[in-house]
């Protein structure tokens, strides 16, 4: 591919570098365990998803209330009184990123396209669980291929991951010839169902096209032994179409220019993009996972630290 034009860094293409800097941004994205805890990407403390695996402790005397199940009772019997098990929540968490890349996500009306942001996302809380000591990897996805990385606990881990997105995004093009593969998020959730086997933080970056009740059920079973997040990326032209203004649409070798002006077009475009991602949210919904939307208009890191509830305080 081409060199990529500075100006188009961040809002057509990322590239290995700006999902690197990312990791600056994610040391701002508070998960700290001393404060509540709004964040469901939090790494090493108490998680309020699901249960983490118990380290032992120690062994101590038994006291009223403690869980029958933990008692030793080799233990027990050689000393002569009750003893039990003491165990810490475990603290590491392996995460999978699931991150879409096909041609769908390459669209946007205003800041970004959606491949951008769902690249910005994912780096942004790869670096999150890296920086909690967590092992990170991913299954990254386009129209024609899955990239599955194996969970890892190493910062060259993380840069793989990234490296690898960067790869997807920058494949894709307006003139492309491949056409669009609605089951390859499907796909994608199966060879992410082979890697996340128990106890991963599971977040799923994608815009969700060709989701279908397949889709649910796939969800579903990675959330039966792990804590699956899915994140809606999405234009704002699918809630309100612009008064105004041209963009070109394009699938292979087909291209339209739409003009937004023109209420002939504008109209039943609104219509069906409102339609379509009022659907999605409702299918994703039903997956009974956590579902969270971030649009291409507003800059990435606001909104995941929104979508966080805080930002870390800095020390002065």
């Amino acid at each position: 591919m081409a060199e990529i034009a500075a100006s188009d860094v961040g809002t057509v293409y990322v590239t290995p570098a700006h999902l690197a800097r990312m990791e600056y941004d994610a040391r701002r994205l508070n998960a700290t365990p001393h404060r509540p805890h709004h964040s469901i990407l939090a790494g090493r403390h108490a998680s309020r998803l699901r249960g983490r695996g118990l380290n032992f402790e120690e062994i101590r005397a038994y006291v009223p209330g403690d869980d029958l199940r933990h008692l030793d009772w080799k233990a027990s019997l050689r000393v002569g009184r009750a003893l039990v098990r003491s165990y810490t929540e475990e603290r590491d968490r392996p995460a999978l990123f699931v991150v879409d890349q096909r041609i769908s996500m390459f669209y946007g009306t205003r800041r970004a396209m959606k491949s951008v942001v769902a690249a910005e996302v994912a780096a942004l809380a790869a670096w999150m669980s890296f920086q909690a000591g967590d092992r990170a990897g991913a299954v990254l996805f386009d129209d024609s291929a899955i990239h599955s990385i194996r969970a890892h606990r190493s910062r060259t881990r993380v840069q793989a991951v990234l490296s690898a997105l960067a790869r997807c995004n920058q494949a894709l093009r307006a003139d492309s010839p491949v056409r669009p593969n609605a089951g390859q998020l499907d796909a994608a959730l199966r060879a992410a169902l082979h890697l996340a086997t128990h106890d991963y933080l599971v977040c799923i970056v994608s815009d969700f096209f060709g989701a279908d009740e397949q889709t649910l059920q796939l969800v579903r079973e990675l959330a039966t032994h792990n804590d699956v997040v899915a994140v809606l990326v999405f234009d704002p032209s699918a809630r309100a179409v612009p008064a105004r203004g041209k963009i070109v649409v394009t699938e292979g070798e087909l291209q339209v220019e739409l003009d937004f002006a023109r209420k002939a077009i504008r109209e039943p475009l609104g219509a069906m993009f409102e339609q379509r991602l009022a659907q999605t949210e409702d299918l994703v919904r039903r997956c009974g996972v956590p579902m969270l939307t971030i649009d291409t208009e507003q800059p990435t890191l606001l909104q995941v630290a929104r979508m966080l509830g805080h930002f870390a305080q800095r020390r002065s």
